[in-house]
This record gives structure tokens, sequence and C-alpha cells, in this order.
């Protein structure tokens, strides 16, 4: 019997496998949608690159489409699902994707990406499967339910960034952050040693096209009982670890926010003794709101920072918390955490400076498409920084006080504000604009546009800045708030000192 069989038939075929806000799916039926979606994905021609986009929000048929292609020896592409169809378009023509998946919120969306990318099929779940479209379910009945093959190579999952330039940059899901493996039967024997994969049932709370969420997704082939969750909840949330009396889970701060934000009454309605570990990521943690989470759900807690590009660079424990009450944590294998000056040397312990890392595989930053921005991250080879001021004490807990880059984390999205600059520039009204972040009680930061107007006797509206960037760029990437200023401090070489624009907000 093939691993992946075997990993299954282990379980109670008749138990809950994969719960989604729509329906719970056995054992059984998991193993029948895989093995079917996989055998379909290997008689298609994919390419040398082997890739797939799925293009959908959190539920159970986006998390076995991706599965299914990684039991296929495919990369696939979570491609976000607030993205216009010109964003994903670009995404599915940059990764090579031959194949799209897709829901009902994003088919239309979908179809344009596939006619601009030349991709010939089209795959969606959900009812008023459009012309040109292939049904999910439909098309699954043509594959054979029979194990795929165990001797397939495993490919990493191909993630797309925000651009500095206004163009997404993709980077495969880094090696400390995938199984691996020579062929699938090992990939599964790695994924059983998962820090989340020892505990019980896993909690999907975060969209699958963020790096967490999805690595929790994976989970279910090492034969770990999936919940999904659609868009967050926080009572449903809470709802949800009490019915399937979940164990772990992967949470971002504004989760944090909203969940101690609940009246106390609808707090004490759910039993949430089951969770055994949450990690965190996305964002640096408000201290106080850290400690409520510590004293609500016990010390569970592990904080994960890095990227997308590196996976995890820095990790700390409930208790180390507790001890260093703010810290991101240690750097990890194969990290080095380093303070530099901007001459790149390194500085005495509790001395702000840029937080760079050394990967001692040498690895570092890889983009597989686009070799300059490659090179551009590194000061040496496998040397990099993920753009954040920092300082790191004796016993080497890194500390984050600011940021150098312009990225500004929202709600765990990273936002680049050169994407929504360079549609504001356009309006009519506006001379100059820079985008910044600034606090946000409930995201952490949110995105302010600094904009001169062309006549200062004819203001530009607030509200009409915000709705000209959203009809033209995703929501999340626009600005939320607006301000009228006389200088974005500009110098010669027309360069912006976004950490100075920055500062009065956060003082």
């Amino acid at each position: 019997m093939p691993e992946f069989a075997a990993a299954l038939a282990a379980a109670d075929p008749h138990a809950v496998a994969l719960a989604d806000h729509y329906r719970d799916l056995t054992w059984t039926e998991v193993n029948d949608t895989l093995n079917r979606c996989a055998n379909l994905l290997l008689a298609m021609d994919l390419g040398p690159k082997r890739r797939v986009s799925i293009f959908a929000e959190n539920a159970g048929e986006t998390a076995l489409a991706h599965l299914g292609g990684l039991l296929a020896g495919c990369s696939t592409v979570p491609v976000n699902f607030h993205l216009t169809a010109e964003e994903a378009a670009y995404i599915v023509s940059d990764s090579e994707s031959q194949v799209i998946f897709c829901d009902e919120s994003t088919v239309s969306r979908a179809q344009h990406a596939a006619t601009e990318a030349g991709v010939g099929t089209v795959i969606m779940w959900g009812d008023d499967v459009p012309a040109g479209v292939q049904s999910w379910t439909s098309w699954l009945e043509a594959g054979s339910p029979e194990h795929p093959p165990m001797d397939v190579i495993p490919l990493p999952n191909l993630l797309y960034t925000s651009g500095t330039t206004g163009l997404p940059k993709g980077t495969e899901l880094p090696p400390t952050m995938f199984a691996g493996g020579g062929n699938m039967a090992e990939h599964l024997a790695g994924l059983k040693k998962n820090g989340l994969a020892g505990f019980g049932t896993h909690l999907i709370v975060g969209p699958m096209y963020h790096t967490g969420p999805l690595s929790g997704m994976r989970l279910l082939v090492a034969g770990v009982s999936s919940v999904i969750r659609g868009r967050f909840d926080a009572e449903a949330t809470l709802a949800a670890i009490d019915k399937y009396k979940t164990a772990t889970t992967v949470m971002v701060p504004t989760h944090f926010v909203r969940l101690l934000a609940l009246p106390d009454e609808v707090k004490a309605k759910y039993d949430v003794s089951s969770m055994k570990l949450i990690a965190h990521t996305g964002a640096k943690c408000p201290i106080d709101v850290k400690r409520q989470m510590i004293e609500w759900f016990g010390p569970v807690f592990r904080d994960s920072y890095g990227a997308s590009e590196v996976g995890t660079t820095c990790a700390i424990s409930s208790e180390e918390w507790l001890e260093y009450p703010g810290s991101v944590g240690k750097a990890i294998s194969p990290f080095v955490a380093m303070i530099l000056d901007d001459d790149n040397n390194e500085l005495p312990p509790n001395t702000e400076g840029r937080l760079y890392f050394k990967d001692e595989t040498g690895r570092g930053v890889v983009y597989p498409n686009d070799p300059e921005k490659t090179a551009a991250a590194h000061i040496a080879p496998g040397v990099f920084t993920l753009g954040e001021i920092a300082y790191m004490n004796e016993q080497g807990y890194v500390y984050l006080t600011d940021r150098f880059s312009d990225m500004v984390v929202s709600g765990g999205a990273n936002i680049y504000p050169a994407e929504a600059e360079l549609i504001l520039i356009d309006h009519p009204q506006i001379a100059d604009v820079a985008c910044i972040g600034v606090p946000d009680a409930d995201m952490g930061e949110s995105l302010k546009a600094l904009v001169i107007p062309t006549d200062r006797n004819n203001l530009p509206d607030e509200a009409a800045i915000i709705s000209w960037c959203k009809e033209r760029l995703t929501s999340y990437k626009c600005p939320r708030s607006v301000d009228i200023v006389d200088s974005v401090g500009r110098n010669t070489m027309g360069k912006i000192n976004k950490r100075k624009l920055r500062a009065p907000f956060w003082a």
C-alpha cells in the first residue's frame, strides 16, 4: 500500500478529516478526492515547471486542489483571492501555470487571467459554472480513484510577494518550510516531522495564500485532520476550537486583537483548552496583546518571525517571551542574526541598527525569475535583510524597533507602498504622493497617503482619492486615509526618507 494510503488508513476512515464552513469530509472522501485530482493532473501536460494556480477563497476544495497538486508533483501557486483580474493574470503568466482552480467569487477574474496568460484549463467549484469553465465535481468524476504513484518528485509552492516596483516577485517556498524529499514517500515522512503535526486537529483561520496557513494545510496528507474557516470571524473561530477540539493553528496579531475584543460573556461560552500550540507570525505583536492571550489560552504561543522568501528566521516560546517581553526571539538554524550599522559593521549588544541574517546554507533569498532582485537582497552571499531596524541583547534575543524598508504590514499582509503610489500619481489633482504605514489598533498598521495637491484652491477629496485607487488596484493595497501636505521630503535625487515621514505618527 502506498505510504499516503497507509497514513489515511491508520485513521478511522469514517472520522472527520476535513471540515470547512460548508460540510465535513471523512478520510475516505478526502482520500478519493485527492487520488482523482492527483491522477488527473499527472495525466496532463503541465510543462517543465508543472505549475498550477489556485485562485479561491478558503474552503475544503482549495486545500484539496493544492494537495492533489502536491501528490501529482506539481508546484501549486496560491493566488491572493483579493487580486484584480489584471494582477491575477500577471501571476498566472509569470508562474507559467497551465491550470487555474477557482471558485464562484473569482471565476470571472480567473477566466480573464486564463485568456491573458494563454491557459486552456479553468476548473471551478460551486454552482453556476460558466461556459468555458470545467466543473470541479465533473472533472473529478473522470479521474482514477486509485492511489497515485509515490515515486513522483515533490515540488515547492511558488509564492508571490508584492513588488517594490509594482510587480510581484515569485519565490519558491524555502527548504526550511518545505518537507522536501526525493520522492513523495520521503516527503510525506518529512511532513510528519512538522512542529505542528504531533498535537491533533489543525485549525486554519488565515487565507491559504499566506505561507503559515498554506504550510499548516499540508498536514492533512500527513494524516492530521484539518478545520478550515473562511474570512476571519472571532466568535466563529472560538466555536470551531470548541466543536472540533482543535490543537494547533497559525494566527497573526490582528486575530488576537479581534479575539480579545469579544465580550467576556462570549469568550466564556467556548472551551479553548484543547489548543496546544498557536504559531503566530505576520507582524510584531503588541506586548499587552500577547500577554492577555497567554493569560487566556495559556503558554501555548510560539512567535515565528521571518518571511515567505526564507521561512522562519527567529522564534520564541511563551515561556521565553514572558522573560523577554517584546522580543521576536533568537535566530534559529540555519540563520544567524546580526545588527549592522549603515556601513555594514556589526554593532554591540543593545545597540539599534539594521537587522540582517546570515543563512549558513548560503541560499538566502531567491527570486527564480528575477536574478537582479535576488542579488539586491544581499550584502554578501547568503546575508540578507527583511528591512527591519532592531537591537539584540546579550542573550541573542532580537527586538524590532522600526523598519527601514518601505513595506507596511497590515493585518499580517505585506503591502508595498510603491504599488499605490504608482496609481495615485496619475490622479489629476495630485502633484506628488508618498504612502507610509501608520498605527492601526486593529490591523497593526494601515496605509496612509501623504498628498501634495496640484491646486491648493481645489483640494482633492479623501474618499475620492481612495476610491480612485480601489478602482485600479486591489483594495487592501490602497490607503485607508489621506493627508494633504506641503512636502513629502524629496531630496535633490528625488528620494524620500519614509522613516522620517513615519516618525511623527509613531511618536
